[in-house]
């Protein structure tokens, strides 16, 4: 019956009951298969708000409860759009283009260093020297802006390559052929039009002289939220140099064999100096800055009216936000989303759609954002994992977006990926 009309697959009684539903109610194993192979939606909550692995649950049916929650899934709910618009984050953003084919050019770097076009941004601790931009008369809160150095501001430190971290971060995505006709007497060759940007990591003894010396500067610290008020486009070049020298801060000395490491590629590799060490032959991970993936989810009821949020211990009071983990060796992104949700929540997910990432330099995570259908209600926290995780009503979330410290709970602001899914989730403007 089901071949000639696919459409009772899904179809519901007046309490809002599927076919999956009655078959988990009284147990019915081989009607649960056959329905699970024809793509059944597993998501579907009746009107008393219960999937059906809700039902096998209450009921005591183990066995259905485990089949129906590790199915693979069938259609997408109905809640869910089929086209997610590719989106910005914050830290995504940025001025430069890497020219990574630059980086094994040693002469067109060395070059690039003294030019006096070339801007270096500086870094204590990785944290960012930065200045306070915009009129100090205004009543607006001033801008936090990266101050952008000379090769006279930093030849000093240069000149000591074993007390600092130089990485290349690449050029101005707009070529400048006016800068290098103002900047004197440049040689031919060297007036490419192309204005390089390096990060250089100074020790804190140095950063306090540097400090003393230019009292309109100061390196931005703690690192969240402080990180949050730069420009969009200088945030997405401290990202990146951020977490470039967190790498060579953690990697002095070779992983493989333990002996002393050198920089190379203008700062995106580093070679043990040991003659015959293994992580000289061949690629390999140690040798390149790594980055961590991480999944966000904003988890849906499966009536598409609640999302799940949760908080642990060292937030702020009051802050929920949506639940997150690393994902392990050999897993996929979905299967991350399932496994992180489970863990904390006890909730189980079935569908998982990828909406955005967000690079997160803290060291050097990638935040990759995914929508996660709930197919079960029930929340049993993990404290070891999370302090709290609850279901939120559409409502009381736009409230919170809206209305902000107003209402008895809070979401991390607009700049974290978080405050994204939970708005994309809600369908408001992105620029709200």
């Amino acid at each position: 019956m089901l071949s000639h009309s696919p459409s009772l697959l899904n179809e519901t009684s007046d309490n809002g009951w599927t076919a999956l539903m009655y078959a988990a109610r009284n147990g019915h194993t081989d009607v649960i298969q056959l329905l699970l192979d024809k793509g059944c939606n597993r998501s579907i909550a009746n009107k008393s708000r219960q999937t059906a692995l809700d039902i096998a649950k209450f009921w005591g049916y183990k066995h259905i409860a485990n089949l129906i929650a590790n199915a693979k899934d069938g259609k997408k709910p109905w809640f869910l759009t089929s086209d997610v618009e590719e989106c910005e984050n914050y830290f995504s953003r940025t001025l430069l283009d890497r020219k990574s084919e630059k980086r094994n050019n040693s002469d067109w770097l060395l070059t690039k260093e003294t030019h006096p076009t070339t801007v270096y941004i500086l870094f204590s601790d990785l944290n960012p020297l930065v200045t306070l931009g915009g009129n100090k008369e205004s009543y607006q809160q001033p801008e936090v802006r990266l101050c952008q150095l000379n090769y006279t501001d930093v030849k000093n430190y240069l000149t000591h390559p074993e007390k600092i971290t130089l990485i290349f971060l690449g050029v101005e995505l707009e070529m400048k052929k006016e800068l290098f006709n103002s900047a004197g007497e440049v040689p031919k060759e060297e007036a490419d039009g192309l204005v390089a940007w390096f990060a250089l990591g100074i020790d804190p003894a140095a950063a306090e002289e540097f400090k003393q010396r230019h009292e309109n500067c100061y390196f931005l610290h703690p690192p969240m939220p402080a990180l949050l008020q730069l420009k969009e486009k200088e945030a997405g070049v401290v990202a990146q140099a951020r977490s470039v020298l967190a790498w060579h801060s953690r990697y002095k000395f070779c992983p493989t064999c333990g002996s002393a490491t050198k920089i190379e590629e203008g700062g995106y590799k580093r070679s043990c100096l040991k003659e015959g060490c293994p992580s000289l032959h061949g690629v390999h991970n140690t040798s390149y800055p790594r980055v961590d993936p991480v999944v966000i989810m904003q988890v849906i009821h499966p009536d598409g009216t609640k999302c799940l949020l949760g908080r642990q211990k060292r937030f702020p009071p009051g802050m929920f936000t949506c639940l997150a983990g690393f994902i392990e060796p050999g897993e996929t992104i979905e299967d991350a989303v399932r496994r992180e949700v489970e863990e904390e929540s006890g909730v189980k997910v079935g569908h998982v759609q990828y909406v955005s990432c967000q690079p997160w330099p803290m060291p050097s995570s990638l935040m990759i954002g995914c929508l996660a259908v709930a197919v079960s209600t029930e929340i049993k926290v993990d404290k070891n994992e999370i302090e709290d995780a609850r279901w939120f009503t559409r409502e009381q979330v736009v409230d919170v977006l809206t209305k902000g410290k107003q209402q008895a709970f809070f979401v991390p602001p607009s700049r974290a990926i978080a405050h994204q899914l939970i708005k994309h989730w809600i369908g408001m403007n992105p620029n709200l």
